[in-house]
């Protein structure tokens, strides 16, 4: 709308509102502020006892108490505490993105009411108010510029723009921008929830994705108590069918379920990630987010801001064009001549600072500076020479300074030639003069870039080589985008955001063929925050593990819906609290650091989960199966375990499994993610040969050794059993290659192992807690044990390399599949 059409529809005018208006207003419209739904820290903590994973842990807690176990009910209701209060205590520090937006807002406004200018909460704004904008100020709320000579505004936060902006009347100065030069009234177009800086923190309240360790422990959990449920409820069937006591069976089945349903899979993979996160601390990255550690380590696409991130955001100047001028130093001399240092003005600060010796301008005596104006477009400075000489130099849009000199005809094409050489290159140009003998004379053109940071382009190849790829998203220009993913190694096509977002469209539902060119583009240009929210995704839909670097309220939205938000050094707070990784020191170099760490932690959490699922698999099924062949030894019923010896097996196999948060892992060199039928696949096989290494010790106990008459012998030896196979496959599961190649495990897992084992044969051999098992007996099972170590380690490489050729081979088809589509 035009100036006048707001004023008629908004009945406002050069007095702006009287009192009793702006109150009715008020009253209608709302305060000029963020409004969010609140969620109680109650509530909060309450939730993480609801859901599936929380399930499994309180049925078991309640299997202990209705067994009349209080030490198992107390153990498994701790776990459940634990691992309430740590996902609590992340979520609750990292949920303050929007209060850091509303941070950003102006706390004061100065507005005319009943024709007197007066200072009044920036809440209290309403449309229709007539406000003044100075140097400083923080835009109150969107208001279209009314009267003044010329207001220069820093959007960069909101837009991305690396170079603040000239605002001229009838244009809007949007809420949240801060005012740079130039003083201006204006007339307020929208407040609150209606303004786009409120875009902004509705995209930031709305956005967040799921997290993948959520559904991969989810995955596991849903199978093992579908796999424990059903083992026990046939267990309890067969053994009612031989008449058992329906007691002594419930017993026996409640004890084997609690052992077997991983209560403390959440606790141990959320410790296991805490411990990560303290690596990450020491590394100069803050996590604030638990699951984003495990996220991190599957990022395919690192989605980075440009201005601030990729680059310095400081204005310097780059090369220059010398036509009247001496030399380039001489055409620098005289753009700094119609500079001033102290107005904050960034083009004036480039120029200065890449002053050859910036002493050389002290002798001189400042007389008269005409500051830019977006009507003039050129700055202009008179000064007094130590010899009294006067020296007048001028600066700006080339145009303008062209037609200053009054150049002749060549003299203009080859000086807008120029101009246009340094645009394709993305860059901004100014023209510099100076009067000579009452005539001015055009000196050069001075070319304006925001540099890419020293570490930048060493970033992006390593984090190429380690299988991420990063795309630049910039609210700046296509030709400057792209001339700095030229420099840094990023590709050429870079795309305006227009070209994938229409005006109607919703940027969290792209059409499929929107999100594959977007999924195939290098960077993308001319961004505002709905368009990097959809962009990221666009390409989560298209199965990608995104990361998102930013530092402005502009990148928040993006940076919340991420996988993984990375706000990097020096980032608004609205950034830090939408971020799940917040680095402390500037560069990207952490980033790779990160990855780095994050897949180490991977591998940790996989090790385990391939673990648990293997030894419930082993517990349960050889427990059944032992029972199905051999119901009766020595003339009675036969249980191959007692209930404290399991109660001890899940004991003595806790304590190495809380160390593998210190273990050493291989870095894998690229992005990785939860596969759950390779997981499942994997821990399967080994679980099922674990049941057969198993079962030959029942076998052999009873048909070769002469133990059948004395089954209590029997029960310590597959206790025994159990404890030295679960450790021994724990080392063998926390690598896909031979267990005797590097890296080798931590003195701390490998401590704790040892230690147990020799708690283990400690009671076996003092009859501590069950039957005593001669030292014979004892040297038998470990040898017994390490010659099945040898064959599953030996199994276990040849399905991995199985896996792996499998794997390949498919991506080989797909990639086919895509060139044929292509």
């Amino acid at each position: 709308m035009s100036l006048k059409e707001v004023q008629s529809t908004l009945e406002s005018g050069e007095k702006g509102l009287d009192s009793n208006e702006a109150g009715k207003r008020l009253k209608s419209i709302g305060p000029n502020e963020l409004t969010s739904s609140q969620r109680s820290s109650l509530k909060l903590f309450l939730s993480y006892f609801w859901g599936p994973i929380p399930w499994m842990i309180e049925i078991a807690a309640i299997l202990s108490l209705v067994n009349r176990d209080l030490g198992d009910f107390l153990i498994i209701f701790s776990l459940l505490l634990i691992n309430a209060g740590i996902g609590f205590f992340q979520e609750f520090r990292a949920a303050n993105a929007l209060e850091a937006l509303k941070g950003q807002l102006a706390l004061k406004a100065r507005v005319c009411r009943d024709g007197t200018w007066q200072d009044i909460e920036a809440r209290e704004l309403v449309p229709g108010d007539l406000i003044r904008m100075r140097l400083g100020d923080i835009i109150p709320a969107d208001a279209k510029l009314a009267d003044g000579d010329y207001l220069t505004i820093d959007q960069s936060s909101l837009t991305g723009e690396s170079l603040p902006v000239s605002k001229k009347t009838g244009e809007i100065a949007y809420s949240g921008s801060v005012a740079k030069q130039g003083a201006m009234t204006a007339i307020v177009t929208a407040t609150g929830g209606n303004t786009f800086f409120a875009k902004t923190a509705k995209l930031v309240e709305n956005a967040g994705s799921g997290s993948h360790f959520q559904k991969a422990v989810l995955h596991i959990g849903n199978f093992l108590i579908m796999l424990a449920l059903v083992l026990c409820v046939l267990l309890t069937i067969i053994q009612l069918g031989r008449g058992d006591d329906f007691l002594q069976i419930l017993q026996f089945v409640l004890i084997l379920a609690v052992a077997s349903i991983p209560v403390a899979m959440p606790a141990v993979l959320s410790v296991t990630m805490a411990l990560g996160a303290l690596a990450l601390s020491k590394q100069k990255a803050i996590v604030s987010r638990l699951q984003a550690i495990e996220e991190l380590a599957g990022i395919d696409i690192l989605c980075s801001d440009k201005t601030g991130t990729l680059t310095k955001n400081q204005i310097t100047l780059g090369e220059s064009a010398v036509v009247g001028a001496r030399d380039e130093s001489d055409l620098i001399s005289a753009a700094a001549l119609a500079s001033q240092t102290d107005n904050s003005d960034a083009i004036d600060s480039a120029v200065m600072s890449s002053l050859p010796d910036p002493a050389s301008l002290k002798p001189f005596t400042l007389k008269k500076f005409l500051p830019f104006d977006p009507v003039s477009k050129r700055t202009e400075g008179t000064w007094q020479s130590p010899d009294g000489e006067t020296i007048c130099a001028s600066k700006g849009a080339p145009q303008v300074i062209f037609d200053l000199c009054n150049l002749n005809e060549d003299e203009r094409k080859k000086a807008e030639a120029t101009v246009h050489t340094f645009a394709e290159k993305g860059l901004r140009t100014l023209g510099v003069a100076r009067r000579e003998n009452e005539s001015w004379n055009f000196l050069g053109i001075l070319s304006l870039f925001d540099p890419p940071r020293d570490d930048s382009k060493s970033t992006i190849e390593q984090a190429q080589e380690h299988g991420i790829e990063v795309k630049m998203v910039t609210g700046d220009n296509t030709a400057i985008a792209a001339e700095i993913s030229g420099q840094l190694g990023l590709g050429s096509h870079i795309h305006p955001a227009s070209e994938f977002f229409a005006k109607d469209d919703d940027p969290a539902n792209l059409s499929l063929g929107k999100a594959e060119a977007i999924e195939k583009s290098d960077g993308f240009a001319e961004v505002f925050p709905e368009h990097k929210y959809g962009i990221v995704k666009a390409l989560q839909r298209r199965n990608h593990i995104v990361g998102m670097t930013g530092d402005g309220v502009n990148d928040a939205p993006a940076l919340k819906q991420a996988d993984v938000g990375i706000a990097v050094s020096g980032a608004t707070d609205a950034a830090r609290g939408a971020a799940a990784l917040i680095l402390t020191q500037p560069g990207l170099s952490v980033i790779v650091r990160a990855v780095e760490l994050a897949r180490q932690i991977f591998e940790r959490m996989l090790s385990y989960t391939i673990y648990r699922i293997a030894m419930t698999i082993d517990i349960m099924i050889f427990v059944v199966l032992a029972m199905l062949i051999f119901p009766t030894l020595g003339g009675v019923g036969f249980y191959p375990l007692t209930p404290i010896m399991i109660i001890l097996l899940a004991l003595l196999d806790d304590i190495p499994i809380m160390c593998i948060a210190y273990d050493n892992t291989r870095i894998d060199p690229k992005p990785v993610r939860w596969n759950m039928p390779r997981v499942i696949t994997i821990a399967s096989t080994l679980g099922v040969l674990s049941v057969v290494q198993t079962f030959g010790v029942l076998w052999l106990g009873v048909h070769k050794l002469g133990l059948s008459s004395d089954p209590t012998l029997l029960q310590s030896m597959l206790f025994l059993q159990l404890v030295v196979a679960g450790h021994l496959l724990l080392l063998l599961a926390r690598t896909s290659k031979p267990f005797f190649i590097p890296p080798f495990p931590s003195w701390q897992l490998l401590g704790a192992v040892i230690l147990t084992q020799i708690v283990a044969m400690a009671l076996c051999g003092f009859g501590w807690l069950v039957p005593q098992l001669s030292w014979k007996w004892i040297g038998w099972v470990w040898g017994y044990n390490l010659i099945w170590m040898v064959a599953l380690d030996l199994a276990k490489v040849l399905l991995y390399r199985q896996l792996d050729h499998r794997s390949r081979h498919q991506q080989q088809l797909t990639n086919m599949s895509r060139r044929i589509d292509g």
